[in-house]
């Protein structure tokens, strides 16, 4: 028999741990039928809670764990109990190879712990990095998420924001937002409200491998009867199977597409270079070489789209590192250890062709259309080059670099001639595309590499 004393514990106790905060709403939209098991429920810090949800469940089936920012709690500041229950979730999930989510809304730090709320946020940042590659984390920024949280949400693999929630390392009247973040290539999702963004995570959990050494995951799929044509939306929608894409980080680096998607019944990331006829920025380089590295740590194939005159390259850009940039992109590609197929639709000129699609660093397979142009140079500089004389003579200037830029093209740059000279493996038409990606997917689903020099990990450009 329970004392009075014993019973009114209890009673506290019940009523504290199952109060229905935002922070379980959030966790309850996440899992199936709002069905999850929290983990130190009553930690406290102070005479109050911890002000952080903890727990695990299954999202579409796959084990996950979570934890959820409680801002009813003193603002859902971060304390050193508070910290510790974030471990302790990385930790398990560490151990047991499951995804995390991590559900930011908080005002910051507990300034009661002092010092001991700038050593929290340390212990967060350190399971943060040991966890990135191992197992899949997805940040959601639902309310603010400022100073060093926001540092430790935007490490993680996929970050999800709602349309009003915060991010920023110091107040700023726009710089803040959920747009902004998107512009700025943090936010890879933004979506309406709570309900909405949870979804987005749940679609993405059911894409992700659940880690570093389990398989892609499977789907029963429908056929795409789209030919792979046209920018990249519509070249990704017919090889992908069909409703099956997430675009990622739409907002950041306008002229390249990168999306997760389902090819042939299993998960692949596909990139793409001409969302609009742009050449590839800075933006554009830093959205590629992350995503090519998120793919690659968890043995996501690749499956690059290649169209683009290249790389922004002017007096402006060259001075402020274009060419760190475009080495970003390279060694991305060329660290990658997971399938690689490019496609080359159009226009892959010197180093886009190279970095992009070059067979060995860039690609286990190059597949290119018949009239797409693979060339050292743009046709119409190296018709200036080449042609000179001619052109010096020409009536009509313009009209003749045009006329000689296609010969060029014709002579030097012709799918056919990259692949007589080995740079690409197949000549194909769009109709064919999407068979031969997914005969390439099932035939280097178990690729392995054994010929690298062993390093701790190579020293990418940024």
């Amino acid at each position: 028999m329970l004392t009075e004393g014993q019973k009114a514990k209890l009673a506290q106790y019940t009523e504290a741990v199952s109060a229905d905060t935002a922070a379980k709403k959030r966790l309850a939209a996440l899992f199936d039928d709002g069905v999850y098991t929290e983990i130190d429920a009553y930690a406290k810090a102070g005479d109050a809670l911890a002000g952080v949800a903890a727990a695990y469940g299954f999202v579409n089936g796959t084990p996950v764990y979570a934890f959820s920012q409680d801002k009813s709690v003193k603002s859902g500041a971060v304390s050193k109990a508070h910290a510790a229950k974030i471990c302790k979730v990385m930790e398990l999930a560490s151990r047991n190879g499951v995804p995390v989510v991590g559900i930011y809304d908080s005002c910051g730090a507990f300034v009661e712990d002092g010092a001991d709320a700038l050593s929290a946020y340390g212990d967060i940042l350190m399971y943060t990095g040991n966890l990135s590659g191992v197992v899949p984390q997805i940040a959601v920024v639902a309310g603010v998420c400022a100073g060093s949280a926001a540092m430790i949400a935007a490490s993680a693999d996929i970050v999800v924001m709602t349309e009003e929630a915060e991010l920023y390392i110091a107040p700023a009247t726009a710089a803040g937002t959920a747009s902004a973040a998107a512009k700025a290539g943090v936010a890879s999702i933004v979506a309406k409200d709570d309900a909405a963004t949870m979804e987005e995570v749940r679609k993405l959990i059911t894409f992700i491998p659940q880690n570093n050494l389990s398989g892609v995951p499977e789907f029963e799929y429908a056929d795409s009867a789209k030919s792979a044509e046209g920018n990249a939306e519509a070249v990704a929608a017919a090889i992908a199977d069909e409703g099956s894409i997430i675009e990622l980080s739409a907002e950041f680096g306008k002229a390249s597409y990168t999306a997760l998607a389902s090819v042939g019944g299993a998960t692949a990331g596909i990139v793409a270079t001409n969302k609009t006829a742009d050449k590839l920025t800075s933006a554009d380089s830093a959205k590629i070489a992350r995503f090519v590295r998120f793919c690659d740590a968890f043995s996501v194939p690749v499956i690059t789209v290649v169209d683009t005159e290249g790389f922004e390259a002017n007096e402006a850009t060259e001075l402020s590192g274009s060419v760190r940039d475009t080495a970003k992109v390279a060694n991305a590609y060329a660290e990658a250890t997971t399938a690689k197929i490019a496609l080359v639709t159009g226009k892959a000129y010197g180093p886009a062709f190279i970095a992009l699609a070059g067979n060995n660093a860039s690609s286990d397979m190059t597949f290119a259309y018949a009239d797409a142009v693979i060339a050292a140079m743009n046709p119409v500089a190296a018709a200036e080059f080449l042609y000179h004389d001619e052109l010096k003579g020409a009536s009509d200037v313009n009209a003749k670099r045009k006329e000689l830029a296609a010969r060029y093209a014709d002579e030097y740059g012709s799918a056919f001639d990259a692949a007589a000279k080995g740079a690409v493996d197949a000549v194909i038409t769009a109709a064919e595309a999407r068979a031969k990606i997914i005969s390439v997917l099932d035939v280097t689903a178990g690729k392995r590499m054994n010929k690298r020099l062993p390093k701790k990990h190579s020293n990418m450009p940024f």
